[in-house]
C-alpha cells in the first residue's frame, strides 16, 4: 500500500510539473512581441518622378530609415504595393524577416557582447538586402496604361487586411497624394480649395470604406516636395484631405514627411 501511495504521489508531482511547464511556455508564448508588418506604397503615376535627384535622395534615405527601424527580429514583414489604376492587386514584394535575436537572459558579458555582435551583422546584411529591393522597385518605371489613374483609396482594403490580428501595423506613402480616377475623385481636376472643403469630402468618401477600421495603423506620408516648393505644386489641402479621411476611418494620425 505504502509503495502504491508513493507511486500515485509521485505520479501527481510528475503531472504538475509537467502542466506547470507547459503553462510557463505558454505564457512566454503569449507575451511575445507582436511583429511589425510593414507595408510600402510607391506612386507609379506620372505625376511622380524618382529621377529627380531629390525626390530619389528623400525617398531613399526614408527607405533606410524605415526599414531600420521597423525589421529588428524574425518574422517582421515588409511588404511594396505600387499605387496606380489597380492598386489592389500590385503587391510586387512581400517578405519575412529571419534573424533571431538571442535570449540573452542569463548570459554573462563576454556571451552577452559576442550575441550582440551577431545580432547586428546579421540584422544588418538582411536590412541592406532588403534596402536594395526595395529601391529598386522604387525605380522601377510604369510605362503601362496604368499610370493614367492614381487609386490610392484602394489600399484601404489591404491595410484592414494586415491589420488582422496585428497591432503594430504600419503603411508609408511615397506619393504626391493626387487622387485621379475616372470615375471618382479627381484632384488633377479639381482639388480642395481650402481645408473645410478638404474635410468635408474627406468625411464623404470615407463612407465607402466605412466597413474597414484601421485603428491602430500608424500612416506616414513621404511627399516628393522640397521644402520651398509652392502651394500649388504641394497643395496642403490635398494633405488635410488625406488626414481627415484616414482619421475618419480610426487612424489616431497621419503623420506627413
Amino acid at each position: 500500500m505504502k509503495k502504491l501511495i508513493i507511486i500515485f504521489a509521485t505520479s501527481l508531482a510528475l503531472i504538475s510539473c509537467s502542466s506547470a511547464e507547459k503553462d510557463a511556455a505558454r505564457s512566454t508564448t503569449d507575451t511575445k512581441k507582436t511583429n511589425n508588418h510593414t507595408l510600402v506604397f510607391f506612386d507609379k503615376t506620372q505625376s511622380v518622378n524618382v529621377d529627380d535627384e531629390f525626390v530619389r535622395n528623400k525617398y531613399q534615405a526614408a527607405l533606410k530609415s524605415l526599414i531600420d527601424e521597423n525589421i529588428q527580429s524574425e518574422g517582421d514583414i515588409f511588404e511594396i504595393y505600387y499605387i496606380h489604376e489597380n492598386t489592389a492587386k500590385a503587391k510586387v514584394l512581400s517578405l519575412s524577416a529571419r534573424t533571431i535575436k538571442e535570449n540573452s537572459e542569463g548570459l554573462n558579458g563576454t556571451d552577452l557582447e559576442a550575441a550582440q555582435t551577431n545580432y547586428d551583422m546579421s540584422i544588418g546584411k538582411e536590412r541592406r538586402m532588403i534596402l536594395d529591393l526595395a529601391v529598386q522597385k522604387m525605380l522601377e518605371k510604369n510605362s503601362g496604361a496604368s499610370n493614367a489613374e492614381t487609386n490610392i483609396s484602394a489600399s484601404v482594403p489591404l491595410l484592414s487586411e494586415a491589420l488582422n490580428g496585428k497591432k503594430d501595423v504600419k503603411a508609408f506613402y511615397f506619393s504626391d497624394m493626387v487622387e485621379s480616377l475616372k470615375n471618382g475623385r479627381d484632384f488633377h481636376k479639381v482639388a480642395p480649395i481650402s481645408h473645410n472643403q478638404a474635410e468635408e469630402w474627406a468625411k464623404a468618401d470615407a463612407e465607402n470604406y466605412k466597413l474597414y477600421n484601421l485603428t491602430n495603423a500608424q500612416i506616414s506620408i513621404i511627399l516628393p516636395f522640397s521644402p520651398n516648393s509652392s502651394s500649388k505644386e504641394n497643395n496642403p489641402n490635398v494633405s488635410d484631405y488625406w488626414k481627415v479621411y484616414f482619421e475618419a476611418l480610426g487612424v489616431s494620425g497621419v503623420k506627413e514627411i
